[in-house]
């Protein structure tokens, strides 16, 4: 997924955030993200781009995020948490216990059989986050 910056603007004033380049700049490693990194890993990779960010801003920048439904905090057990773009379909993730790994889940015939049994008990699923613990199975 690629936004042009008047994208991320448009984003950021849509949601009523004011627009700013420390903003632009944490979208903008989220968007380059090819995992589900940590502040510290946003932080590390906004640096790459504009030196001044501090770790506060980035912080405070992802917790707007995250209050606007911009971005996705993945959170698990006692460890640091995790970030995204807000998907624009639901999904699950895994999480390997033993390295952290966190992996995205997407199935339609998962998302299938939540539905059918959310309506089942009388329910509508209006939104969801699943976060399955797993570990790599060894190889005999």
């Amino acid at each position: 997924m690629t936004y042009q910056p008047d994208e991320i603007d448009s984003m950021l004033r849509d949601a009523g955030i004011r627009v700013t380049s420390q903003r632009r700049t944490v979208i903008a490693a989220l968007v380059q993200s090819h995992d589900h990194p940590t502040a510290e890993d946003v932080h590390a990779r906004a640096k790459t781009v504009d030196r001044s960010v501090s770790f506060a801003t980035v912080y405070r920048a992802l917790a707007t995020l995250v209050d606007a439904a911009i971005v996705q905090r993945i959170s698990v057990d006692d460890g640091p948490s995790r970030f995204e773009m807000a998907p624009k379909t639901e999904h699950d993730h895994l999480v390997d216990v033993d390295n952290g790994e966190v992996l995205e889940l997407a199935s339609e015939e998962l998302a299938a059989l939540r539905s059918r049994l959310a309506a089942e008990l009388g329910y509508e699923i209006l939104s969801h986050h699943s976060v399955l613990r797993v570990r790599k199975l060894q190889k005999l």
